[in-house]
């Protein structure tokens, strides 16, 4: 009986066009559907429920990590329909599942908005580009297109180190083997001190997740390979002070020089509900060029704003900018575009004057409630 609801229920997802599944003890199941929560007509579900629907889905040696740690992640295949990402956890004793759906069909660059340099950069023989943003923005939807675009484009040899696999990659013009962390592999620092043995082109590592891994990223970026790889930070800024704050102080100066010459991209992401229905992509670019090169080595890291606001030419632009776009599109609304932007204030501001109808250029100074750790820049105009 479990079996064949689980079915119909990721069925629904699959139908309706859902992007999560939420089973939790006493509520009906869950479905978000462009970027909110829907209940589903069913019945509440008990802790019967959760734990049946549980078992039939999930594979042994889960259970047993269940059992031990009290959660477990996992992927597996719905048919022909796509793959299911899920997560099981404890909660006040119960069980409780999320399965996030993973589509079959990978999308183009030109479809999920990124920028035309992006192509170019996936034809680099070596360098780090890190893709960041917040969980559920899309990252993992961004590197898997940048992994078909190469497989389909250069012959290289792909390895990828995943918790857990998500999107299946098929060998065509690429061969392309992926590594599972607890099925493959015991961990990502394990996986990437054996990595440069395996004769790699390309290395996607799914996390960043500790110093271990930022290191042996870095030093295979540097050794002569092109380096995929997220992060959970906000913004090209952030995302250069966490890699540099993750290492001790003595040596973070030896890691600025390195990630001067290694780091290739920074695309930060942020994932909106579109109007009407659907999501759409906002996204912060750095190319990393001599100027921004320089900035890094010479820690001057919150100078990297304004020198992506001069970098427009080379397809460069700041998260707000984007969003701002967006919403004078109309394809996002003012709520959502002071929720996702980095500085709400100004935000905010500069929707309220064009409300007004004053005139933009006034708007366009950052405020004295920057929150760059350094000087403000005066903004240049381009």
């Amino acid at each position: 009986m479990a079996t064949l609801h689980i079915d119909r229920l990721l069925e629904t997802v699959i139908k309706q066009g859902g992007s999560d599944l939420h089973l939790s003890v006493g509520v009906p199941p869950v479905i978000r559907l462009h970027g909110r929560l829907r209940h589903l007509e069913t019945k509440t579900l008990t802790p019967e429920d959760t734990t049946a629907l549980m078992k039939a889905i999930t594979p042994e040696r889960c259970q047993q990590e269940i059992q031990e740690e009290g959660g477990c992640d996992y992927g597996f295949a719905f048919g022909e329909h796509g793959r299911f990402r899920v997560s099981v956890f404890r909660q006040k004793g119960n069980l409780t599942l999320v399965l996030r759906l993973i589509p079959s069909r990978l999308l183009t660059f030109e479809e999920i908005g990124l920028p035309n340099i992006v192509s170019a950069l996936c034809r680099r023989p070596r360098g780090l580009f890190l893709v960041t943003g917040p969980t559920g923005s899309g990252k993992t939807t961004t590197l898997a297109s940048m992994i078909n675009f190469i497989n389909d484009t250069l012959d290289r040899h792909i390895v990828t180190v995943e918790d857990p696999i998500e999107y299946y990659h098929k060998h065509k013009k690429s061969l392309v083997n992926q590594r599972e962390v607890g099925v493959d592999v015991p961990s990502f620092a394990e996986a990437l001190r054996r990595v440069l043995r395996m004769d790699p082109d390309v290395i996607l590592v799914g996390e960043l997740r500790d110093l271990e891994t930022i290191e042996a990223a870095i030093t295979a970026a540097e050794t002569g390979h092109l380096v995929f790889g997220t992060l959970h930070t906000t913004g090209c800024q952030g995302t250069i002070n966490r890699i540099i704050d993750a290492f001790p102080q003595d040596q973070q100066d030896q890691i600025r020089v390195q990630l001067s010459v290694t780091l290739i991209a920074v695309l930060s992401q942020a994932l909106c509900p579109k109007e009407p229905k659907g999501m759409v992509a906002a996204y912060e670019f750095m190319l990393v060029s001599p100027a921004i090169a320089n900035l890094v080595r010479e820690n001057k890291v919150y100078r990297i704003d304004s020198a992506i606001q001069t970098g427009k030419k080379f397809g460069m632009r700041l998260l707000d900018e984007h969003l701002w776009e967006l919403y004078s599109k109309k394809m996002i609304t003012s709520e959502e575009a002071v929720d996702k932007s980095r500085k709400p204030g100004e935000m905010q501001d500069k929707i309220d004057a064009a409300m007004r109808g004053l005139d933009m250029s006034q708007m366009e100074k950052p405020s004295d409630d920057d929150d760059d750790d350094g000087p403000v820049i005066p903004r240049r105009n381009t």
